[in-house]
């Protein structure tokens, strides 16, 4: 066996740089960045706004990415399920990447609007900040929640020029999404955090009242995007959309609770893909209809 994984051709640069930054994962936040785009500009956003949102979507989760890799680049060495991780791209490699992707992100920003420009840098301080969290606080899970919560506030911005309630209650509600879910994705990695001596609320509380917590959070998350509907005054189509929603977040808690890391892995992934899916699509069809 270990003399045919030798023979297997190496991916090509771009797959592992993809690879490197969980491209796939973008899906988590970009459909709530497009919803709330929809929503601001009442469904007919300007092709060149939509292209330069998805621009800086794409330029700052890069940069956030391969900061985080960076960060974690001796811890990844360490972990048995990241192992393999720095041997992707070489450190000078990711440097150069990281100072494009964030100077791109900046100067695109910039092109948006004024005000959009201005809190380009406050938004990649955000997105940074989360790597360095679990070397001081346990509440680490929520800070990642908030810089996925930046993507629906920027997108309102691009679209009005201001920052308004809306995307201020469908931020607040990715945020107890994202922490529910890396609560649920950080039980994998418990024993190695505690033996590193790093934090979480999965070290502090343990897995069974973590669980609890990221059920909790995902009732919340619900509440908040049924609180965004009434704000953004969308109709019957979004609201007939939520079971749905509670159905992926039900799905993916009673995966997690198996606690086997297949579970985990299928729930973190196709389960928020959905929830985000669904939010979009119920967005659009209301907006569109």
């Amino acid at each position: 066996m270990a003399a045919e994984e030798k023979n297997l051709p190496r991916p090509s640069a771009i797959m592992r740089f993809l690879q490197l930054i969980r491209f796939s994962h973008t899906v988590f936040a970009l459909p709530f960045a497009l919803g709330a785009l929809l929503v601001a500009a009442n469904g007919h956003p300007t092709l060149r706004t939509l292209l330069l949102v998805l621009a800086c979507m794409v330029l700052a989760r890069t940069a956030a990415m391969l900061f985080n890799r960076l960060c974690d680049w001796s811890l990844d060495h360490k972990n048995p399920r990241t192992a393999n991780r720095h041997r992707l791209l070489e450190k000078s490699i990711v440097w150069a990447l990281l100072a494009i992707s964030a100077v791109g992100f900046l100067i695109t920003s910039a092109a948006i609007n004024r005000l959009a420009g201005l809190l380009a840098p406050v938004a990649l301080l955000i997105i940074f900040f989360y790597s360095l969290t679990k070397r001081f606080t346990s509440a680490t899970h929520f800070f990642l929640g908030i810089a996925l919560a930046v993507a629906p506030a920027g997108a309102w911005i691009a679209q009005t020029g201001r920052l308004d309630w809306p995307p201020l209650v469908l931020g607040a509600g990715v945020v107890c999404w994202v922490a529910g879910f890396d609560l649920i994705y950080a039980t994998q990695d418990v024993d190695f955090d505690r033996r590193e001596g790093l934090r979480s609320l999965v070290v502090r509380l343990g897995v069974a009242q973590s669980l609890r917590l990221a059920h909790w959070l995902h009732v919340l998350m619900f509440l908040a995007l049924v609180a965004f509907g009434f704000m953004a005054k969308l109709g019957p189509v979004y609201y007939a959309a939520m079971p749905l929603v509670a159905a992926a977040l039900f799905y993916e808690h009673r995966s997690a609770g198996k606690l086997d890391l297949a579970g985990i892995n299928r729930a973190f992934f196709q389960s928020n893909a959905f929830v985000g899916a669904i939010f979009l699509a119920a967005v659009a069809l209301d907006r569109w209809s």
